[in-house]
């Protein structure tokens, strides 16, 4: 027989705050809500249910994270090339 783990699965529930606010809203708070399932559910006794909110709310800030990384750096691009041109001489 399997033994009962004694601690909860890492909920991540900070990063997926941190991801709400300073990332992707959508995405953040999908992380945020499998981040408050894991306590939840590792007392009611699903274990597996719990490591499985864990991995899902880590999946989701991760996410969350790249999404916004990626905006950023688009953001950053576009500008970067608009102050580019507005130096470049009009007769080249």
């Amino acid at each position: 027989m399997q033994e009962k783990p004694t601690t909860p699965p890492n909920n991540h529930l900070a990063m997926a705050i941190i991801s709400t606010l300073l990332c992707c809203q959508p995405l953040g708070i999908v992380s945020i809500v499998y981040a408050s399932q894991v306590n939840s559910k590792f007392i009611a006794g699903d274990y597996i249910g719990a490591e499985r909110a864990s991995k899902n709310a880590k999946t989701w800030w991760i996410v969350s994270l790249a999404v916004a990384a990626i905006g950023y750096l688009f953001i950053f691009a576009i500008y970067g090339i608009g102050f580019f041109l507005a130096f470049v001489p009009d007769d080249i």
